[in-house]
């Protein structure tokens, strides 16, 4: 349930870029220092919207330095780093294990079950940290994999759950702004669930396995209800978005809101496009 909240590259400035890149690479730095090696492979852009949408709202103090990592020995990166970079590498490397947890339960992957212990020393600790975040995204967590099992129907329900975890995880303080990080993760949780399922329908029901969006498929209106369900959850996260004092990488997380995050579904739907064509011209 990564690699949906990215930047659209084509159409962000080189010097924002280079800045969001810094982040992504301070997210990395962290992840390497605080959980070794593999804190580093959960790494994902999804969680680099977060750290830089906090650093743009609160404007901690941010040390900016250079880098080489493994996979770029020879060359040198800007790396970005403040008081979230770890908050934010923490609940990255939460989500990953409680997704490697989910997909042994549901589907017995061997790798994701290897993976998941070699995280769980790491999850101690961020347990002791944030005793109840963990618990309360956990049990969001449980209640997802129950309801999948009970082969729930209700869209906005199912969504609904993994948005609860990431408003959890989108306010890290009990503030004046915490009601409106816990609408754009709200919103932005249920965009990522669904859209997730969206990309995985056809695959999904090959497999005999759940997805919320198979009494739907079965519809001629399956594309445009939900490109609807979709577009509504991201104008319910921008309007939410918008309302906050941001001026500082505010085009960067505009791209990411208003662009990237459509980047993957333009992909899926023409690439269903294809094949649906493709299909019709061999009749």
């Amino acid at each position: 349930m990564f690699g949906y909240i990215t930047i659209n590259k084509a159409e962000m400035k080189f010097k924002d870029y280079d800045v969001y890149h810094a982040f992504y690479c301070g997210l990395c730095q962290v992840l390497k220092d605080e959980h070794k090696r593999r804190g580093q492979m959960t790494l994902s852009f999804d969680m680099t919207f977060l750290l830089v949408l906090l650093s743009g709202l609160y404007e901690p103090e941010t040390q900016i330095d250079v880098c080489t990592c493994a996979a770029h020995p020879l060359e040198k990166h800007e790396t970005r780093i403040n008081e979230f970079t770890s908050y934010v590498g923490d609940m990255n490397l939460l989500l990953s294990y409680l997704k490697c947890k989910d997909d042994w339960a549901d589907e017995k992957k061997k790798k994701s079950y290897l993976f998941g212990r070699l995280l769980s020393p790491e999850i101690r600790k961020i347990t002791e940290k944030y005793p109840e975040k963990v618990e309360i995204i956990t049990s969001l967590i449980d209640e997802i994999s129950a309801n999948e099992k009970k082969q729930e129907t209700d869209i906005d329900k199912m969504g609904g759950y993994f948005g609860r975890i990431m408003a959890e995880i989108f306010a890290p303080r009990q503030d004046e702004w915490e009601q409106s990080m816990r609408t754009i993760g709200f919103f932005l949780g249920k965009f990522i669930y669904l859209l997730d399922a969206y990309e995985d329908i056809e695959k999904d029901l090959k497999d005999g396995t759940y997805n919320p969006f198979h009494p739907l498929y079965q519809e001629s209106d399956f594309e445009e209800r939900c490109n609807g369900i979709l577009t509504m959850m991201m104008t319910e996260c921008s309007a939410a978005f918008e309302k906050l004092p941001i001026i500082e990488y505010v085009d960067i997380l505009r791209n990411i809101l208003y662009s990237g995050v459509w980047c993957r579904y333009e992909a899926v739907f023409q690439e269903r496009n294809k094949k649906q064509e493709n299909q019709d011209g061999s009749i």
